[in-house]
């Protein structure tokens, strides 16, 4: 696959696979971004659950109307904003990312909205918000859930009129502004706990798009590693290999709780440290219950050959743990297994684990020495 160029900040893929921004420094008070973004194949993968995602997102991009985008935590919700808006007529306009529980509660308004000179103490002069710096733009608006109520009722102003006023100002704004929102939680539920308006909740649901966990998806885990890994290597110029097989297929029967984002995170570890151990000890460490058994659904299975599968696996999760309690040396690991340093090497072997430093790749904690 060709790697298309990328601006590289702490992260290329905000949940899903994209490549991040850099703020120039004139615009980052107002939150103004510059976007990048990866192929497609990268964003969306094979799985049947990201197609009906693209297809929604690419009826969606043309038409001036709110957008609500849910899913869990680190599964790439700000990236399908990011594309609605290079997607849009209005894509030469400005991407204004708001996001919600990062901003002091005492700020979200005057960070919001702006306010006029003299509006509080400390106003020394008239600061425009983010809403206003996302004209003829897209105003992104992280994590909703988390505003206050007096500011759903601002925020809902904007949307059914497109005015909205500063703080300390005495007369309205208007702005023409396209709003995509996101959350992770269950704005319905929201709205019985008294939390959340439900009159703001229908005006920014005009289309819902959800964006599945990576665990529903994990066929397209191997595309995105494999970006990742080029993307990274560039950025540390650590040239890696691409993944074994054997670890893609672990990967794909991990439940991934922390989505694209825990995956991006090993995939920078593993380039870093240049070892795929840096994978096996991380999907190892946790608990069992992360794996999605290698059984097939449909046809015949044989119960010997799954549970000597899943002992072989649970044997080599006991001995990485081990390892990483011994500081990766091997003798002493043995010792506490109480088996032979042969048989320890072997077992490791077996677990694809390798018994020595690959040459040229960098040291590394579980590359110690004996």
């Amino acid at each position: 696959m060709r790697l298309r160029r990328v601006e590289l900040n702490d992260s290329v893929l905000d949940g899903v696979a994209v490549g991040t921004m850099t703020r120039p420094s004139s615009s980052r008070l107002s939150g103004e971004i510059s976007l990048s973004v990866p192929p497609d194949e990268v964003v969306f993968g094979r799985s049947e659950v990201m197609r009906v995602v693209r297809q929604k997102l690419d009826k969606v991009a043309g038409a001036n109307i709110p957008v609500l985008i849910e899913g869990e935590s680190g599964t790439g919700k700000e990236i399908i904003a990011k594309l609605i808006h290079v997607r849009s007529p209005w894509d030469t306009g400005p991407f204004v990312k708001v996001n919600c529980p990062a901003i002091p509660g005492t700020l979200v308004e005057s960070e919001l909205f702006g306010y006029e000179k003299g509006a509080f103490t400390g106003a020394n002069g008239t600061k425009p918000g983010r809403v206003e710096s996302a004209q003829n733009g897209t105003l992104f608006l992280d994590e909703i859930a988390e505003l206050e109520m007096g500011l759903q009722a601002k925020l809902l102003q904007l949307l059914q009129d497109g005015q909205f006023c500063p703080i300390g100002a005495q007369e309205d704004k208007r702005v023409d502004v396209r709003v995509v929102c996101a959350t992770n939680r269950n704005l319905e539920e929201e709205i019985e706990q008294g939390s959340f308006r439900q009159d703001l909740y229908y005006r920014i649901n005009v289309v819902n798009i959800h964006v599945p966990s990576l665990r529903e998806r994990v066929v397209d885990i191997p595309v995105i590693c494999d970006f990742l890994r080029q993307v990274y290597s560039e950025k540390f110029n650590r040239p890696t290999r691409p993944l074994s097989a054997r670890r893609l297929d672990m990967m794909q029967r991990y439940h991934w709780p922390g989505n694209i984002r825990e995956l991006e995170n090993l995939i920078k570890r593993y380039v870093i440290l240049g070892s795929e151990d840096a994978i096996t000890v991380e999907l190892s460490g946790g608990n069992t219950s992360s794996f999605i058994p290698d059984i097939p659904i449909s046809g015949s299975i044989s119960l010997k050959k799954v549970t000597r599968q899943a002992m072989r696996e649970f044997e080599s999760k006991i001995i990485l743990k081990i390892l990483q309690t011994h500081n990766w040396n091997r003798k002493r690991a043995a010792s506490a297994l109480n088996i032979s340093y042969r048989a320890l090497l072997y077992k490791l072997k077996e677990a694809g684990v390798p018994a020595r430093k690959v040459a040229g790749s960098p040291q590394s904690p579980e590359l110690g020495n004996d």
